[in-house]
């Protein structure tokens, strides 16, 4: 139940109007839409009589962004937004009839379609929904099996959710020992309760403005830049660029986000984050989240993999979830052995992202898994995370319409810092950073089983090497 138009404007970012071809197609999947959204009703329809429906309040968020697309003026639909692009080397009846087609197929095709979507989802969808107290995928037919395939789906690896939640619980009371302990050191005190107090509460510690918001982004990314040639042998060509998410997508949606580089090369990759309610955005995370989100993050491995050659195509763009969000995840701790962070309070940040990963195997196997509610999530994430509870809130409704999903990121970090120990522990003195994470960037996103192999098999060619003379 994802907005409509988010993923249409997502897809319309995918692919640029460049030329009048490009405009075309553009024209079509506009015209395609309509149906598209028909049959997406009527399996919703479809499934309902099967017992399987969604959350009562994930419906209504979906609700109100469907509400707030339709009480729009036409002219002003991000649906239409590509007409604002220039192109001053088309023609003039090119443009013209660019500008008609497009305000025509969401004039006749996605609104309407939009209209009898919406009733669907107001007066069949949520008045059945499940309660928030059943929010897990165990709680619809053949959900737990469901549940068990998605883990393998998204980690990569054959682990149960029994399995899974006890080491995010060890994980969680492995962080929260660092967290007072740098607690200590910055606010003078290892208590807890009181170092989240602080960190939620004090205005000093919080964004202003949206532009405070935008311009750390932009600064954490000059800053990595300038790090990464000495930390990765393999660079990638496309650059990377902060962008501020738009309105129609921020209220309900997480911190941030990343977009790949368009294929062609007409985009760069693209650093979308949070702007709105800047008091609720801590200073001490923005960092940690711009090396995660860009560089050397998911920026460097997913362009270095766009860039790769003898490749079949779709592994280039694509690959296991736990293996890119788990290097996403590596490189939070990473950048603080580049240099990167300003301060303890950014460490701080660090500590507090990598628990928010630690709580999501928790919760999320507490609720798809172990019959926990929605409300018992929020509440773990709070006493365990120091993300504003307006954050939580997204992030816990945003478990539970992808299940296992949330999952791949600890799981991933682990995978990757359990064969860097085993590297450098076989390769000592010969242990060279730089081409350990080409080893792990240079094939592409594989399973973790596989990355395991590819570094065992680079760390023996080290071994076996003759020595430097």
């Amino acid at each position: 139940l994802e907005g409509p138009q988010i993923a249409a404007l997502n897809l319309a970012a995918q692919h640029p109007v460049a030329t009048v071809a490009q405009a075309e197609a553009m024209v079509a999947r506009w015209r395609a839409a309509g149906p598209w959204l028909d049959t997406h009703a009527a399996n919703l329809r479809q499934e309902l009589g099967r017992g399987r429906v969604a959350v009562r309040t994930p419906v209504a968020k979906a609700l109100e962004g469907i509400d707030a697309t339709l009480a729009q003026p036409l002219e002003e639909l991000a649906f239409l937004a590509p007409l604002k692009e220039e192109h001053p080397n088309w023609a003039p009846s090119d443009l013209a009839a660019f500008a008609a087609d497009l305000t025509a197929a969401v004039r006749d095709a996605i609104l309407p379609a939009l209209r009898r979507y919406r009733a669907v989802v107001a007066d069949v969808v949520l008045p059945a929904a499940r309660p928030d107290d059943r929010p897990g995928i165990s709680h619809v037919p053949g959900g737990r099996q469901d549940y068990d395939r998605l883990i393998e789906v998204h980690t990569s690896l054959p682990l149960s959710a029994e399995a899974i939640h006890a080491i995010g619980l060890a994980e969680v009371e492995r962080i929260d020992a660092e967290l007072a302990e740098l607690g200590e050191r910055v606010f003078g005190t290892s208590d807890l309760a009181s170092i989240r107090e602080r960190l939620r509460s004090d205005p000093a510690l919080h964004f202003t403005t949206r532009d405070e918001v935008f311009a750390t982004a932009e600064r954490a990314l000059a800053r990595a830049r300038e790090a990464i040639p000495a930390w990765f042998g393999i660079l990638p060509i496309a650059d990377c660029e902060v962008v501020a998410m738009a309105a129609h997508e921020e209220a309900h949606s997480t911190i941030a986000y990343y977009r790949q580089p368009a294929v062609d090369g007409s985009r760069p990759g693209q650093f979308f984050i949070n702007t709105s309610e800047p008091h609720t955005r801590p200073r001490y995370e923005a960092e940690a989240l711009a090396y995660h989100e860009a560089i050397p993050g998911h920026h460097l491995q997913l362009a270095i993999g766009q860039e790769l050659t003898g490749l079949p195509e779709f592994r280039r763009h694509t690959g296991p979830t736990a293996y890119c969000e788990g290097w996403g995840l590596y490189t939070e701790r990473l950048s603080d052995e580049m240099g990167m962070y300003t301060s303890d309070l950014d460490r701080i940040g660090v500590l507090s992202f990598d628990g928010w990963r630690a709580s999501r195997l928790v919760v999320d196997t507490g609720m798809h898994a172990l019959g926990w509610t929605r409300q018992q999530a929020i509440d773990f994430m709070v006493d365990h995370s120091v993300l504003a509870r307006n954050n939580i809130v997204n992030e816990v409704d945003r478990y539970i319409v992808w299940p296992g999903q949330a999952l791949a990121y600890k799981i991933g970090q682990r995978e990757i810092l359990r064969v860097r120990t085993e590297a450098m522990a076989a390769l000592g003195s010969r242990f060279d950073i730089r081409a350990f994470h080409d080893a792990v960037l240079g094939h592409g996103a594989v399973g973790l089983a596989t990355l395991a192999e590819i570094v065992e098999e680079w760390s023996g060619r080290v071994a076996a090497a003759p020595p430097p003379s």
